[in-house]
């Protein structure tokens, strides 16, 4: 066993069983194909690594062999590569990814150039109608030109998709290696959530006891970032809601930020999204706050708390399906249930995900999904955990 295959689906099996192919091509932005590799891998890729002569001169063909596990193609040879990985006949390869893609070779595509093994292999897998995922990279004036410029919109016209560049100093600079991954996982998801804008409400909220001091909750956000990269990555169009978060959010995903339960009800007349799930820990109660800041000298102190409005009744008439959670702790399961589905039956929830805290333990969880079809147990990851409540939201969509 090649030692790269201990890394394989540590982060996921979202590509397990998919056959990559990375066309790398003469930017210095190569250097950072290696990691790009591994990350691929990492979610349970199979990765072929195809080079120009440019790219192997800043990158050895070696040094992606290990990275991969796999002999690196730098030349064409009666193998007929091309053909066999991308050729229209079953078991080609599921994607071509070139990451990086010069001016040079973007032009080539676009006119049906095939000089290198990397423009070779876009010809074929564009003639095959294989997905094929265009990562930028070069000094932001050849990205502006005007050839460059219309023979990128040339490749989006034949069908190949574009992630980055980034725009700084001067340079369009290859997207970031966490950017490509998701738009890989994307592009060969199932692409249930195509078309549909889902809404992830995460974080806990902060109530202020005075101007300094807040009431607020134990929740991560985890749970709601991991929820918007998994519909991300069935083709939904995502925007996170995020109170304070101790788990971070990935530069990807729409964010918009709130404090307080009453900053989410303003937020409200903007939801117009096909699926809401709100995973988020919003407070029940508020303190009746005071100006200023409350003497740290007290040698008592009484704080009331007044309730606070429930935010999923208010989304009920905004969306199509509605997902919320219910967490308890230390009570009987079927307890558990019960509270869950008077909680489902209140807000006209299609799904309510409920759990006892003392279950959730770093890397897995366990949950009962519970809807009107009845209920669903749960022991597994909390990514696991995220596209179990996705299959239940594309059945309510459908």
């Amino acid at each position: 066993m090649h030692p790269s295959e201990a890394i394989r689906c540590t982060k996921g099996r979202e590509l397990e069983g998919k056959h990559i192919v990375l066309g790398m091509t003469g930017s210095i932005a190569a250097v950072e194909s290696f990691e790009l590799v591994r990350e691929l891998m990492r979610h349970g890729a199979e990765v072929t690594v195809v080079m120009s002569a440019e790219a192997a001169k800043l990158v050895t063909p070696w040094a992606m062999e290990f990275a991969s596990g796999r002999k690196v193609i730098t030349e064409l040879t009666g193998a007929v590569e091309h053909v066999s990985l991308f050729g229209d006949y079953p078991g080609r390869a599921d994607m071509l990814l070139v990451a990086p893609c010069t001016a040079n070779t973007i032009s080539k595509m676009a006119l049906g150039i095939d000089d290198t093994p990397v423009t070779t292999m876009a010809t074929v897998a564009i003639g095959s109608r294989t997905p094929v995922l265009v990562a930028p990279a070069m000094h932001l004036a050849m990205f502006e030109n005007p050839a460059v410029k219309e023979n990128v919109r040339r490749l989006e016209g034949m069908g190949v998709k574009f992630v980055g560049p980034v725009f700084k100093d001067k340079k369009a600079r290859v997207a970031t290696i966490e950017e490509i991954v998701e738009r890989v996982l994307a592009a060969l998801g199932p692409n249930d959530l195509a078309g549909k804008r889902v809404l992830i409400i995460g974080g806990s909220t902060e109530e202020p006891i005075d101007q300094v001091r807040v009431v607020s909750n134990t929740g991560t956000g985890e749970s709601a970032v991991l929820l918007a990269l998994a519909a991300s990555r069935r083709g939904a169009e995502v925007e996170l809601w995020t109170g304070r978060m101790t788990y971070p959010v990935p530069p990807t995903i729409s964010r918009r930020a709130f404090r307080t339960v009453g900053d989410v009800m303003s937020m409200i007349d903007a939801v117009d999204h096909d699926a809401v799930i709100v995973p988020a820990s919003l407070s029940d109660y508020a303190p009746a706050a005071r100006e200023g800041k409350i003497s740290s000298g007290e040698k008592e102190l009484s704080v009331t708390m007044c309730p606070l409005p429930k935010v999923l009744p208010a989304l009920r008439s905004r969306t199509r399906a509605l997902v919320g959670f219910k967490a308890e702790i230390d009570i009987p399961a079927a307890e558990l249930v019960r509270r869950a589905r008077s909680r489902l039956e209140e807000h006209r929830l299609d799904l309510i995900v409920a759990n006892d805290l003392r279950d959730v333990r770093p890397g897995s969880t366990k949950a009962v999904l519970v809807s009107a079809d009845g209920e669903v147990p749960f022991e597994g990851t909390k990514s696991m955990l995220a596209d179990r409540i996705l299959d239940a939201v594309v059945k309510v969509l459908r």
